[in-house]
């Protein structure tokens, strides 16, 4: 018995690398794998092995399984930034960051995603808007947004008037308005003509309008002049 046991503890390496290596694609597959994980920083393959990147999963909030896709909290990073760093990513999983859009039109090729957004402001206050499909176009289409089925968790609707709207950075102007929004707005973002959500405006402290409209706004929650001190846009697939 002994023997048989060594003999199985030798070839347990081998046993093991013939089983087929699973990536995990986003937060809801590391989930399904093992409930008991925590929320925090975990790596996911968007588009394949080749493709690691690190991400915030949310594995509480409303049932968990929620990949964090964009992440505002101090102010630590500068969102005003040009196409190619929107289209790749940039930031630190562990505090603010944006996943990308280029991994986030993969994400939502494969599976159908829900969209919550969470919002805290600086008297405490919290908020939420979720919206039951998401989804973005391949970058030649503009990575144009499709948002819809919202439900109120007090913050009201911000994101659908940027429905059908293509992304839009001060360096690549694709709004619907005569100007370019990302440079008058300091941010990036599926700008219309212009905002009702400027979640990749610049870190503010709340009410200001010394300079307007150029915060992390939600204007159905705070209006364009208070920079909401934290919040987050996070996806999971529909079940």
């Amino acid at each position: 018995m002994k023997l048989v046991s060594f003999v199985l503890l030798l070839l347990a390496p081998l046993l093991t690398s013939c089983r087929p290596l699973v990536l995990p694609g986003d937060c809801s597959d590391i989930y399904n794998n093992d409930n008991s994980r925590p929320s925090g920083v975990y790596t996911i393959y968007p588009i394949g092995a080749t493709s690691a990147v690190q991400v915030y999963c949310d594995m509480g909030s409303e049932g968990g399984r929620w990949t964090v896709m964009q992440r505002r909290m101090d102010g630590t990073v500068n969102f005003y930034r040009g196409w190619d760093q929107y289209k790749t990513g940039f930031g630190i999983a562990a505090g603010e960051y944006w996943l990308g859009l280029e991994s986030l039109f993969h994400l939502t090729l494969r599976k159908r995603y829900e969209l919550l957004v969470d919002m805290e402001d600086f008297e405490g206050n919290k908020a939420f808007a979720r919206y039951s499909s998401f989804s973005i176009d391949p970058e030649s289409y503009g990575y144009t947004l499709h948002v819809s089925g919202f439900t109120d968790g007090g913050a009201g609707d911000s994101l659908s008037y940027h429905n059908g709207q293509k992304f839009s950075t001060f360096d690549k102007d694709q709004d619907s308005s005569t100007g370019n929004c990302a440079r008058s707005h300091l941010g990036a973002f599926w700008y219309s003509n212009c905002y009702q959500a400027n979640l990749n405006g610049v870190y503010r402290w709340g009410a200001d309008s010394t300079v307007n409209y150029v915060g992390v706004d939600w204007f159905r929650w705070k209006g364009n002049n208070y920079s909401l001190k934290t919040i987050s846009m996070k996806i999971r697939p529909v079940l």
